[in-house]
């Protein structure tokens, strides 16, 4: 079995990143959407993480700032995991869960203390995600409650947290 590696995007790593996400969404709003973000304020280079095995980047993970406001107006920082992908040709390989689990222990090592998705009610339970709901957040648009789920990095980061996701302008723009 090949090694996979967990690294840091680069630059030169761009192209190869959108590729993999046309061929895995079999469109290119999510590579549009990872382009975008890249431009944004919302973009942390240290959470856009790609796999690589031999020369061939075959994943790529990115999370982005969010905020979640209350009925208060009140806001608290958050991050959203989106989008995933892995080439279609080496998908049930386990290179998801590595960025998945990679991913969430540097977000945690950046002092960020909780993740948001919206993804297979399925998959993402696997790593420590639960429906949202569970601590009274919600999406700002209508999808299945157990499709939308969080994560806390630790005890209690969710303590508190209620509201709708504010997601950045990029995710609206594709």
């Amino acid at each position: 079995m090949i090694q996979i590696e967990i690294r840091q995007e680069q630059p030169a790593d761009h192209q190869a990143v959108y590729e993999l996400n046309k061929a895995a969404f079999g469109q290119d709003g999510e590579a549009k959407l990872v382009e975008l973000l890249r431009e944004s304020d919302a973009f942390i280079p240290e959470l856009s993480l790609v796999a690589v095995a031999g020369e061939e980047v075959v994943g790529h993970i990115l999370f982005s700032k969010i905020k979640i406001m209350d009925k208060n107006g009140r806001s608290f920082d958050s991050l959203a995991l989106a989008p995933m992908a892995v080439k279609p040709a080496r998908q049930r390989q386990g290179i998801g869960g590595k960025l998945i689990t990679h991913g969430l222990s540097r977000a945690k090592t950046l002092g960020y203390t909780a993740v948001i998705v919206l993804g297979h009610e399925a998959y993402y339970p696997k790593f420590g995600f639960a429906p949202a709901i569970t601590w009274q957040i919600k999406p700002p648009f209508d999808v299945p409650e157990n499709a939308f789920m969080a994560i806390e990095l630790v005890t209690g980061g969710l303590q508190g947290v209620t509201g709708t996701v504010n997601y950045p302008e990029a995710f609206g723009q594709v």
